[in-house]
């Protein structure tokens, strides 16, 4: 027996979130990355970032990236952008750019690629 696919308005759907670094110093992706994953984790935990899907992209320029996130869990992830105070040991703010539900428009619009 064959397993029915799931019909399109029962799937979770996905939006693309563009976040700035502002620092002093240049800041890396990967420590950027590492340093949101920690606060998410801490403000939502394991199970809350396993639901909410998160997946960062390799979209990074100018200090400015993308996540992807489920739309029901968008104003947790924003919540724990603004929760993140330092990154690679210099003082940060991680502010949420934008929130858009097409990758294309969402790097276009926010990160400017």
């Amino acid at each position: 027996m064959k397993i029915k696919a799931m019909i399109p308005s029962m799937r979770e759907k996905k939006r693309y979130i563009a976040f700035e670094v502002l620092s002093d110093r240049p800041v890396s992706r990967e420590d950027a990355v590492r340093e949101i994953k920690a606060t998410m984790a801490k403000f939502i935990g394991e199970l809350g970032m396993a639901k909410a899907g998160v997946i960062f992209l390799p979209d990074w320029s100018a200090n400015k990236g993308v996540f992807r996130v489920g739309n029901r869990h968008v104003d947790e992830a924003k919540a724990a952008l603004a929760l993140v105070k330092a990154i690679g040991g210099a003082s940060a703010i991680v502010k949420s750019v934008g929130v858009s539900g097409i990758l294309n428009k969402s790097r276009k619009k926010y990160i400017g690629g």
